[in-house]
């Protein structure tokens, strides 16, 4: 649970920098739009494969604070990302995950996730939102996403085991243990 809060805030911290570099302008966008924060929270899913609750409650919160950082409408980014993550536990327990199939896989995470941000953004009438405005922000935002999440998983992969889980004994803080 350490690593993924680590990569989590890592994320969510990559994700301000390089939206404040990068061009983000509805008809202006870079190539390398991030999403780096959507990217982690389908690839932390394995730590908590079987503390489901843990993982949807710290998904929840996550998206609260990307709202209250780089967003001003509370609660949008929270839902969206809860929706991400009913997504990435289907995929992770129905298909099997590796290095290769992972691109296909986060491209109907972004898909997903853009899919829904246009569909609430219209039906709401926050902002004019077509289809081809729509496509046109999922394309900007594979490359840079696929590329970070293949880099991720790599560095997931070795990670060690001691770090991935922790158990914490609450009745005697002294004998807690790190596997």
């Amino acid at each position: 649970m350490l690593a993924s809060a680590i990569i989590l805030i890592i994320s969510l911290l990559l994700d301000g920098i390089l939206s404040n570099y990068l061009p983000y302008l509805v008809n202006d966008l870079s190539l390398f739009t991030p999403l780096l924060t959507l990217v982690s929270i389908f690839l932390i899913y394995p730590f908590f494969k079987k503390k489901e609750i843990p993982y949807f409650i710290i998904v929840f919160l996550l998206g609260m604070i990307y709202d209250l950082l780089y967003t001003n409408l509370l609660f949008f980014n929270a839902v969206l990302f809860l929706c991400i993550a009913i997504i990435t536990m289907y995929i992770y327990k129905n298909l099997e995950v590796n290095a290769t199939k992972l691109i296909i896989y986060l491209i109907i995470i972004i898909t997903a996730y853009e899919s829904l941000t246009g569909l609430i953004l219209f039906i709401y009438n926050i902002v004019p939102v077509t289809i081809p405005k729509v496509l046109y922000k999922i394309t900007h935002s594979l490359l840079l996403n696929i590329i970070y999440g293949e880099l991720l998983y790599a560095i997931i992969k070795v990670i060690p085991k001691k770090y991935k889980r922790i158990s914490i004994n609450e009745l005697n803080p002294k004998s807690w243990t790190v596997y």
